[in-house]
């Protein structure tokens, strides 16, 4: 998709509206991962140095369209200050007379964070008025929130709709490397997808078979995959009634030229807890799990087989830990992966792109998420992205 892109922006004296995600985590009424305010600085510093008003529009929490002053953004503006090296002002409400005010005194170059834009039931509505009473107080309006995207809500949608718009640094990134990913990758792809469960993922399976040359499934749902095909899966969690619907999945990718790869060889344990005994047992070996068994783990044979993939592939794509990697010794297969696929991404042998709050947390355990072509901080419109959906915060970026 093309998109326009600050590159080809008039800045100078402009007020630009600039959609982030500062839905940040908070402890005792203070931010305490900065991640996504570290995020919106290359497109905040681009503005600056354009000459334009920086006015930053974003959400916090679900105060379902009232007033919350717990859910307020106001405690992000002194973490915000210290990351930029200059003050950051604040007002009081995203619309109406006390953000125009607060507008009205800015300078070129200056910055300024608006209320909370959700404290208004037609932020999610996207109510066309709202959207017009965010746009009166901008010129230009900069999206800058991925991981909002695939919401139609009036900051991320309504106001493209309003103003000439624009994709930011951050957005564009994204949008880059998930390009290179899935759009026009490098060929051989692989993907990799865990979790619990089939159901919440069917969408992403069905899409990802028609694309990819190889796909790993691990977690939960590999259990499902493997009872599917009459395997013994002990006590481990699996959604047996979505046998069928798995057993589709495989013939398609069997069709479509992709190649499944589930586990053979699995770690269990009768209990979820660190430290605890476990075994390694062959799925098609003479041993069978029992009743108390519970897998919670890829085997080394099957990680092996990964690896291979891995090796044999130009571009990965990643959702989802192979295992219960929060709880060791069961981060294993998880972690070995992640450093493998790190490691060829340093060496310019692997486009390695991943997603998803629990995939995030798992490379960040590894210790290995820098090394990642690109990682996204985005859950649900990554998510809906590898689905093969159109998000509407992107699509109102796109070039008529």
């Amino acid at each position: 998709m093309s998109f326009r892109t600050l590159d080809t922006a008039d800045l100078a004296g402009k007020r630009a509206l600039v959609r982030v995600d500062f839905n940040v985590p908070m402890a005792d009424g203070k931010v305490s991962d900065d991640t996504r305010l570290k995020a919106a600085l290359p497109t905040i510093e681009k503005l600056r140095a354009g000459g334009a008003k920086v006015i930053l529009l974003a959400h916090f929490d679900r105060p379902k369209g009232k007033v919350v002053p717990e859910m307020s953004l106001q405690p992000v503006v002194a973490p915000l200050s210290a990351l930029i090296g200059a003050p950051v002002a604040f007002a009081a409400d995203c619309v109406g007379d006390a953000a125009k005010a607060a507008i009205d005194a800015l300078k070129s170059g200056d910055v300024i964070l608006l209320e909370n834009v959700r404290f208004h039931a037609g932020e999610e509505r996207n109510d066309s008025d709202f959207a017009k009473a965010l746009a009166a107080n901008g010129d230009i309006y900069v999206n800058d929130a991925f991981s909002a995207a695939h919401r139609a809500h009036a900051s991320t949608e309504g106001l493209a709709r309003l103003l000439p718009a624009y994709a930011g640094e951050q957005m564009r990134r994204e949008l880059e490397a998930l390009d290179a990913a899935l759009g026009n990758p490098v060929r051989p792809v692989m993907g990799i997808v865990g979790g619990a469960k089939v159901s919440t993922k069917l969408d992403l399976l069905n899409n990802l078979v028609g694309k990819l040359q190889y796909l790993a499934i691990g977690g939960g749902m590999a259990n499902t995959f493997r009872f599917a095909q009459g395997y013994e899966i002990g006590g481990s969690l699996c959604e047996k009634d979505m046998a069928d619907t798995a057993r589709e999945i495989l013939a398609k990718a069997d069709a479509a030229g992709c190649k499944i790869l589930l586990p053979q060889d699995v770690v269990v344990a009768t209990d979820l807890k660190p430290g605890v005994a476990t075994r390694t047992l062959d799925l098609t070996g003479a041993e069978k799990l029992g009743p108390e068994d519970k897998i919670f783990d890829v085997g080394p044979n099957s990680l092996a087989e990964l690896l291979a993939a891995m090796d044999d592939s130009k571009t990965l794509i990643w959702n989802g830990p192979l295992g219960v990697f929060e709880v060791p010794p069961f981060d294993k297969a998880t972690v070995s992966a992640a450093k493998h696929a790190a490691e060829r991404a340093k060496t310019g042998k692997l486009v390695a792109v991943a997603g998803g709050g629990d995939t995030v947390a798992a490379l960040n355990a590894a210790a290995c998420a820098d090394d990642f072509t690109f990682v996204s901080t985005a859950g649900g419109a990554f998510l809906e992205w590898m689905e093969g959906k159109e998000l509407p915060g992107v699509a109102a970026l796109a070039n008529k």
